[in-house]
């Protein structure tokens, strides 16, 4: 009976020892998900910087500036925005060669 204990004893051990594995996989996978959450995250938030920074010139003013300029627009902009839903239906409709540019009318 004291071998059949041992056996028991030992098979105990591997499934703890495996169960430990998996867990730690487990928490390495959801810390790598979270990391590449955060990665891209902070990519959109850069890139919309830079967008706002490039279409209201913004480069010289500081948070608390930037931030009243977006207040000031904010409702016209919020109000004005396209339907979600509507988008990608339309911009799959348009090929880029059906797409032309009238550069008299663009004010640049």
């Amino acid at each position: 009976m004291s071998k059949q204990y041992e056996k028991l004893i030992e098979q105990q051990a591997r499934l703890k020892q495996k169960i430990e594995r998996e867990d730690f996989k487990l928490r390495q996978s959801k810390y790598y998900e979270n990391r590449q959450a955060r990665k891209a995250r902070s990519r959109r938030l850069i890139q919309k910087g830079a967008l706002l920074e490039k279409y209201f010139q913004a480069n010289n003013l500081s948070v608390e500036q930037t931030e009243e300029l977006l207040k000031t627009f904010a409702d016209y902009v919020n109000s004005h925005k396209p339907n979600k839903k509507l988008l990608p239906p339309v911009y799959q409709s348009l090929k880029a060669d059906e797409i032309t540019i009238d550069q008299s009318k663009s004010g640049f």
